[in-house]
């Protein structure tokens, strides 16, 4: 899949099949419509699109109107939506920025500018609640006329819904939220994940005079939004190292105890390290960590013992989840296959 930010790229299709959106999350909802949209595309010989925009239009709005806690939480990092785009077959990705100027632009001038000059639009794919232009004044009828006038095909998806549950970004987040791993597995269609390269944490352990806190060796990946969907501490199954999927434990928050200073990460310690990393092979792998369990939500502790004290508590928890799950876990590879 390539990816683009914005129109002027000299290898952009000159013509596609487009769905627009902000795909947060690429759910079950999602990869229907884009299972539709590829379908649609190839039909008409074209490459399929997605357009998609950064930041997150309610992200802007909430800053600009003073209250950026009115934001939604952010379910995927931009590189989790675009692997997942990818994953789902579409050809290439559009991201726009939203800013003060994109939000004033009129719906006229959306299909113009974006849709006709900038895409080179022959097939439009719309969710059912989709409305476009300043003060969302454009919508699914005004859009339908344009593409006639135009040239250009509009096509409307239904809600898509699972056990009577209608499936949005909004039903994950509250999933997340709630610590339902197994309710927004379903909604996703896959365990939750996160994926980065692995960086450098503050190193407390040396700190302490070890390389380690009480033994417990950790990867440190960021979360670049300062709201995750998800926060706690999380039974969790890494890919991307040696020895295949490793089991573990994580920490998904802003570390309250040690640092609280507002930028998110996620700190998984893998039961059992791979030995042939070293204690420094970690960092630069991209690795993929799937949140299976929420184990409790992230505290302050009063010092670096009883955090300590907590993370083998956590660990022994986690072993225990693991061990009660095997057999589900291995059915579910099973079926995977």
């Amino acid at each position: 899949m390539r990816v683009f930010r914005g129109f002027n790229h000299p290898d952009l299709a000159a013509a596609c099949a487009v769905t627009i959106g902000n795909f947060d999350g690429v759910h079950r909802g999602h990869q229907a419509m884009l299972a539709l949209l590829t379908n649609e595309a190839r039909h008409r010989g074209v490459p399929s699109c997605v357009l998609s925009f950064e930041p997150h239009p309610r992200d802007f709005f909430a800053r600009r109107a003073g209250q950026p806690q009115a934001a939604p939480a952010r379910i995927a990092t931009l590189r989790d939506k675009l692997a997942e785009l990818e994953r789902c077959g579409v050809d290439q990705t559009v991201i726009l920025r939203f800013d003060e100027r994109f939000a004033a632009q009129s719906p006229q001038a959306f299909i113009d500018d974006v849709l006709v000059k900038g895409l080179g639009a022959r097939y439009v794919l719309v969710g059912d609640d989709f409305r476009f232009g300043a003060r969302r004044a454009g919508d699914y009828a005004l859009l339908d006329a344009a593409g006639e006038a135009a040239g250009f095909d509009v096509a409307r998806m239904l809600s898509y819904e699972v056990h009577g549950l209608r499936v949005s970004s909004s039903a994950v987040r509250e999933a997340l939220a709630g610590g339902d791993m197994a309710l927004a597995a379903s909604l996703l269609g896959r365990p939750y994940s996160i994926s980065g390269h692995v960086v450098h944490g503050r190193k407390l352990g040396r700190e302490l005079g070890a390389r380690e806190i009480g033994g417990f060796r950790t990867l440190n990946l960021r979360f670049h939004h300062p709201k995750p969907a998800a926060m706690g501490i999380f039974v969790v199954r890494t890919h991307g190292l040696p020895g295949g999927p490793l089991d573990g434990v994580a920490s998904l928050g802003v570390r309250p105890t040690v640092e609280d200073a507002g930028r998110v990460l996620l700190e998984v310690h893998c039961l059992e390290w791979p030995q042939r990393l070293g204690a420094e092979g970690g960092y630069g792998k991209l690795v993929r960590v799937e949140l299976l369990h929420k184990l409790r939500d992230e505290l302050r502790f009063d010092s670096l013992a009883a955090l300590t004290d907590a993370i083998a508590k956590d660990v022994a928890d986690a072993r225990a989840w693991l061990a009660a799950h095997a057999s589900e876990r291995r059915q579910t590879t099973r079926d995977r296959i």
